[in-house]
């Protein structure tokens, strides 16, 4: 009889856990996740030969932001990638696909701070100190509500909490991966979900408001349209998220059986005087940054607004981020005695980036096929027809607005960018909505929670292929199989938890955020 990772049978499992083991054998049943997105490369290269040859095209409605935002009406014509022009396109943009490639420049920013904080022994121990005082049933809840928090800072979470997620596991005598998976979720999962403002929302207002003014041109979406919404959401993903670790994917996982690290010994002398050391730098650095950021007219302000989130810190939080662990891990390193020069630090950077020579193959071969994928316009295509197809449907009210967040989750699966996939859909379905009574404010937190939903399955999202990797350093034999199996009962979960609350809240009748109201007079 078949075997589990605890050595349970088969015939004892319940449902969700044999669906988690079918979909894990049938993923690490496929090739190398870089000979995957090869295959797909190639695999769009006929579709888009197929389809061009074809003439398949989609005419809609769209923000022309290089002319004020107005909205114009596009069509757009599947490209055939086979041609000589799409061909000689292709080769010379090889590199620069790769090096442009949005998550690269990301993570090896990231790094350098995080190499150098790791590597001089203060992340660990700081989590010790953490494992040490830290209630244990307020881990989880702490992983995944810090990966929604982190979101404020762009992407900054998905190099940092991910990997911190699985070390602080361990302190806990817990599994690692399922501490990776508690933050990816909080992370990618919860990625519309916030108590505060973050920089997504004045850009999905901006959007939403050209849309409305289509139908009513003195309408405006504020940033804070949400906020309400995404306020409570918070709540909800941590609570889900948290049962969902605990209740299904750790005892799915079994015991781990790899190396602690000694993860939960006291700390010495030495590591206490680092942690001191570390935590006064890091205040000097903090005080700094306040100062040039919380007057109107700081250094690091918009020069010309003195706006915070359409700020110079806002647009380098990666970089203020590696600074701060940089800074404090060089302190650290000082205190602990484990940096002793220069040459300590270069050498704790060099090695954290050596690490990452998988990923930068991965990253290789995705850019290569995001590239090919975006030229073809099949993306556009697909998200396009999905959207009509919808709107044929006619339904109207709650029903519709469930079906446009089950569209948007299917189609975040293949476009992971939000902002390209809002530009696109807000002219569509923000005044058909309205046509129908419903406010912009609703559709656009309708498409919030869809596009949310499906991040922590999409292979095609830039920070996926990373999340692979974090995966295969406690499991060697990890491939995207069991990423996309560990984190489906989360997606699931999420969905259907948000979809649950975007009725109640429907029902009730109950206001998005400072004066957005659901319905809109049609």
């Amino acid at each position: 009889m078949a075997k589990n990772k605890n050595g349970s049978s088969l015939e004892k499992k319940g449902a969700i856990v044999r669906a988690m083991d079918a979909v894990e054998r049938v993923g690490n049943a496929l090739p190398n996740p870089a000979t995957i997105f090869l295959i797909l490369t190639l695999a769009v290269i006929i579709i888009s030969a197929i389809c061009g040859s074809l003439g398949v095209s989609v005419t809609y409605e769209t923000i022309d932001t290089a002319n004020g935002n107005a909205i114009i009406e596009k069509t757009v014509n599947a490209v055939n990638l086979l041609t000589p022009d799409s061909i000689r396109h292709l080769v010379t943009t090889v590199v620069s696909s790769f090096t442009g490639f949005f998550a690269l420049g990301t993570v090896f920013t990231i790094m350098i701070g995080v190499g150098v904080a790791d590597g001089s022994g203060m992340i660990s121990a700081m989590l010790r100190r953490a494992a040490n005082s830290a209630p244990k049933t307020l881990v989880t809840a702490m992983v995944v509500f810090l990966g929604i928090m982190s979101n404020i800072a762009s992407s900054t979470g998905y190099v940092v909490l991910v990997p911190l997620g699985a070390i602080l596991f361990m302190a806990f005598g817990r599994h690692p991966i399922a501490g990776l998976a508690a933050a990816f979720a909080g992370v990618s999962g919860g990625w519309s979900a916030n108590l505060l403002i973050g920089t997504n929302d004045p850009m999905f207002a901006g959007m939403s408001t050209q849309a409305a003014q289509t139908l009513d041109p003195n309408y405006m979406v504020t940033p804070v349209c949400n906020w309400f919404f995404m306020f409570v959401s918070t709540f909800l993903i941590t609570a889900v998220g948290t049962f969902v670790t605990d209740k299904l994917v750790e005892p799915h996982l079994g015991k781990y059986e790899g190396a602690v690290d000694g993860a939960t010994e006291e700390l010495t002398p030495a590591e206490k005087r680092g942690l001191k050391f570390a935590g006064i730098a890091s205040l000097i650095y903090v005080a700094l940054i306040v100062i040039a950021v919380a007057p109107s007219n700081g250094l690091l302000r918009n020069p010309e607004t003195g706006g915070f989130l359409s700020s110079p810190f806002m647009s380098g939080i990666i970089f203020f981020i590696m600074l701060l662990f940089l800074i404090s891990g060089i302190a650290y390193g000082i205190g602990a005695g484990t940096i002793k020069n220069d040459e300590d630090v270069i050498q704790l950077m060099n090695k954290c980036i050596s690490g990452l020579a998988s990923f930068m193959v991965l990253i290789f071969f995705a850019a290569q096929f995001t590239t090919c994928f975006n030229y073809s316009n099949l993306g556009t295509i697909i998200s396009v027809s999905g959207a009509n197809f919808l709107k044929d449907i006619g339904f109207v009210g709650l029903p519709l607005v469930i079906c446009f967040i089950i569209l948007t989750a299917f189609i975040n699966i293949f476009i992971a960018v939000d902002s390209a996939k809002w530009a696109i859909m807000a002219p569509i379905f923000v005044p058909m909505f309205m046509r129908l009574g419903l406010s912009p404010e609703l559709t656009q937190v309708a498409y919030r929670i869809g596009d949310s939903s499906t991040n922590i399955i999409a292979p095609l999202m830039p920070f996926f292929v990373l999340t692979v990797a974090f995966f295969q350093k406690y499991d060697k034999k990890a491939g995207i199989g069991s990423v996309i199996s560990t984190m489906l009962p989360y997606s699931i979960c999420f969905l259907l938890g948000w979809i649950v609350l975007f009725s109640i809240w429907y029902l009730l009748g109950l206001p998005l955020g400072p004066g957005a109201s659901l319905f809109y007079p049609a």
